[in-house]
């Protein structure tokens, strides 16, 4: 699936980037999460962004989903907080 979203950051104890699933495609991983999670919530994904591929996991989050930004990737790709990224995204059935 592909989608744009906003990059924000949850600051904890070290701050992460997220960019958060659209409704419509989060209502897609829904249907399919039971054969894709490996607990706690968690789908494991393959998304690219720019040049960038890599594997990580969605996080559930006010009935949707949030992806986390790797910051290899948001220096690689020039991303910064509050930038608009276009995602392509394959959800990984275990």
């Amino acid at each position: 699936m592909e989608f744009k979203g906003s990059v924000w950051e949850w600051r904890g104890p070290a701050p992460y980037h997220f960019v958060t699933v659209p409704a419509e495609e989060s209502a897609r991983i829904a249907d399919i999460a039971s054969a894709a999670t490996y607990g706690w919530g968690m789908i494991p994904v393959e998304v690219s962004l720019g040049n960038s591929t890599w594997r990580t996991s969605l996080y559930a989050k006010d009935g949707g989903y949030v992806l986390p930004l790797r910051d290899s990737v948001r220096k690689k790709e020039e991303v910064a907080l509050g930038d608009v990224v276009s995602v392509r995204m394959d959800v990984r059935q275990r």
